[in-house]
């Protein structure tokens, strides 16, 4: 008797423990194409129970004991999701789970700068871009310009051409600034003269985005993009109201107040910026000579937007920048010249653009464009002895249509670009004077050949007043080969038309050069391809891992070099050789919990081949390492550690510039409404001017060597922003 009631005893436990152990499904999915998600991890929180999502996004846990129970839901590139389920489940059927992607849904982000309608995960062409919370951390360590913002990024350098106005220009993977593109929504407004200064000139409040194409973009936007492009992509209006202020100050003497104002109002809407930048002369280095330059900048960008109806847009808005900048000696600038405390360079620019676009949607599949800009620039560059003085006037119209279907998009369009460049007659020097005359026109199919391979192919045909008609055929290409490992392939052709307006003539300040010879300067013709591998993975629970491996490689024959003249003067010569420049870029980003470790690597190798000679082209590193660790706790702090290293860099006098450690920290405090941040860059003091010169001569007379390194060194900026 007592054996049998101990076996019931055992049978009711049994049971007990059997009914205790339940089983749980879900379907893990894509929140907006509801696809599903292969690889997803489910997790028993507390436990060591977990699963894997099979092809169709299924997982299945099981041994769950009853009660409530929470389970983790993780995917790489996604944000993860936790839900609580009481046990035993009321319904056996499959819980459908929708998880967003982890960069602020980088889906949705419209890449303007390809001019297509596909979303970033569609698009064959490379495309990098920095927007988000990677926008307003830069912005809290330069938030005057633009420069920082585009330094820190792998295969792309901002080169000093001035060192006592810091004037810079943008060098992406080894090739002078000249070659790159910078756009504002598409608009090309810093080109020819205007290009200068236009990197400086630029604060980033009013910025949504950045997008970068490395490599020929040339089809896409006409001459110019041989090394890629850069496009501003500004805010635009919605219905709830944004209203920004930035308030920064620097231990260099820097002052930065920036405001931003945007919202709709059912059929109208604005965006405003406005800023006020200035400086005061800094020389860190006490070698009587700026480092910084004395500066004040005002800068508005008014906006409007009309909206007709839901398939017509007009947008207008106009920039305005202008800015008086005095570097040079130290005393001079103080008011305390003398005849050896005499030198200085002065720049008076003024800058005014007119953008207007028109958009209709003519059905669901197909819409028409048209755009049009004017700007006026004015630049007075002023040193002992020498003034230069000219205007320059530019436009630029395009039309475009765009027809786009499930499987195949169409891109065709005509355009025409003027530049016009005046110079004031103060000497019996020759004037640089020049008006370029450009008609372009472009299509452009991007096809979905099979759910793991795109194409997108793209001719330009552009006539070049005076130089005539050139060709520019494009192709690229997305491979999925998983849902962890793509890759991307291109390439294309591209041009130039020769100007005065290069590095090389900045540093000088266009001093004894001469004009440009339409007969015998020609157009400098490049092709060149890049590929690149980019795979992401989850290690354990909580780690993603993402690496992006890119090799590119360029080609640009007939290069424009400026020769000094047996008579001192100098002149714009077509070499009869050629530059190529190849190299790789690694970019690596770790993530766990709060933390996010960005890794890069840019390795460049720029050689100029002439007369049967090769050499390095000068002011390029062929090492570059990169290193930013962010701590972020959402909405309340952020925390930033950043090292970059520079290799040893050829010099245009022969010597070798040494390498050196750029270290920064940055920390921002958020509140609802306003944020304190503080930012320590460069606070190993990093400085030329500490180990090596940067002129020779007198201080009076100074003749001035390559700027490879920063003259500003350790500096200390703290602000406070608001969002109302």
């Amino acid at each position: 008797m007592k054996v049998k009631i101990i076996l019931l005893l055992c049978v009711a436990l049994n049971i007990h423990d059997v009914s205790g152990q339940n089983i749980f499904e879900a379907i893990i999915k894509d929140s907006d194409t509801k696809e599903p998600l292969v690889g997803a991890t489910a997790i028993l929180k507390g436990t060591t129970i977990g699963a894997t999502s099979d092809v169709n996004g299924l997982v299945t846990l099981s041994e769950i004991p009853d009660g409530k129970q929470t389970i983790e839901f993780h995917y790489i590139g996604y944000k993860p999701r936790t839900g609580t389920f009481n046990f035993p489940l009321t319904s056996r059927e499959p819980v459908e789970l929708l998880l967003n992607s982890e960069e602020g849904q980088l889906d949705e982000v419209v890449i303007s700068s390809t001019r297509s309608t596909r979303t970033i995960q569609d698009i064959p062409t490379r495309v990098e871009f920095i927007a988000g919370e990677e926008l307003e951390e830069k912005s809290n360590m330069k938030p005057g310009d633009i420069r920082m913002l585009l330094s820190e990024s792998t295969g792309i350098q901002t080169q000093q051409t001035s060192a006592t106005s810091a004037n810079a220009s943008i060098r992406i993977q080894g090739l002078d600034g000249r070659y790159t593109q910078v756009l504002k929504d598409g608009f090309p407004l810093f080109a020819g003269a205007a290009s200068g200064l236009g990197l400086l000139q630029t604060p980033p409040l009013d910025l949504k985005q950045v997008e970068v194409i490395k490599g020929s973009a040339s089809t896409l936007y006409g001459g110019g993009a041989i090394a890629g492009l850069v496009n501003l992509i500004s805010k635009t209006p919605t219905k709830e109201k944004d209203l920004r202020f930035h308030l920064n100050g620097s231990s260099g003497g820097g002052f930065d107040l920036n405001g931003f104002y945007g919202q709709r109002f059912n059929k109208i809407g604005t965006t405003i910026f406005a800023s006020h930048n200035r400086n005061w002369a800094y020389d860190p280095a006490g070698i009587d000579l700026s480092a910084i330059p004395k500066f004040d900048r005002y800068v508005f960008n008014p906006k409007l937007f009309v909206y007709f109806d839901d398939r017509t847009t007009l947008e207008v808005g106009v920039n305005t920048a202008i800015e008086n900048r005095l570097g040079g000696d130290i005393h001079f600038i103080e008011g305390k010249g003398d005849s050896v405390h005499s030198f200085f360079e002065e720049n008076k620019t003024q800058r005014y653009s007119t953008q207007l676009a028109f958009d209709h949607r003519i059905n669901d599949n197909s819409f028409f464009n048209i755009k049009n800009s004017y700007t006026l620039f004015s630049r007075r560059i002023s040193i002992p002895g020498y003034i230069f003085d000219g205007t320059q006037k530019a436009t630029f119209t395009e039309a475009s249509y765009t027809n786009s279907k499930e499987k195949s998009e169409w891109v065709v369009g005509i355009n025409l670009w003027t530049d016009d460049f005046q110079e004031k007659n103060l000497d019996t020097f020759p004037l640089r004077d020049y008006d370029q005359i450009i008609f372009g026109a472009f299509v452009q199919n991007t096809w979905e050949a099979t759910k793991r391979l795109n194409l997108e192919t793209g001719l330009r045909t552009d006539y070049v007043m005076d130089y005539g008609i050139t060709f520019l055929p494009r192709l690229s290409a997305l491979f999925k080969f998983t849902d962890r490992l793509s890759s991307r392939i291109g390439g294309g052709f591209g041009y130039k038309a020769p100007t005065i307006f290069t590095e090389e003539s900045e540093r000088i300040q266009y001093q004894h050069v001469l004009p440009i010879d339409k007969i015998t300067n020609q157009l400098e013709r490049s092709y060149g391809g890049n590929i690149d591998f980019n795979y992401r993975t989850t290690i354990g629970e909580e780690i993603t891992f993402t690496i992006n491996q890119l090799f590119f490689y360029t080609y640009l024959n007939n290069p424009l070099l400026l020769e000094l003249q047996p008579d001192n003067f100098y002149q714009f010569i077509n070499s009869s050789g050629h530059i190529d420049t190849r190299g790789t870029e690694t970019n690596i980003k770790i993530g766990y919990d709060d933390f996010k470790w960005l890794l890069g690597y840019t390795y460049t190798d720029t050689q100029m081949h002439q007369n049967s000679l090769i050499t390095e082209n000068p002011l390029t590193p062929k090492h570059r390492i990169n290193s930013v660790l962010m701590y972020e706790i959402e909405e309340q702090w952020k925390i930033g550690l950043e090292t970059y290293y520079f290799s040893s860099q050829k010099l245009s006098d022969g010597a070798t510039g040494k390498p050196y450690v750029l270290c920064g920290f940055m920390a921002e405090k958020l509140w609802d409404e306003f944020s304190l941040y503080i930012n320590f860059e460069n606070f190993l003091d990093a400085r030329q001017t500490r180990f090596d010169t940067i002129y020779t001569g007198t201080i009076t007379n100074p003749e001035f060597r390559d700027i490879y390194a920063p003259l500003d060194g350790f500096l200390i900026n703290g602000g406070i922003k608001f969002k109302l």
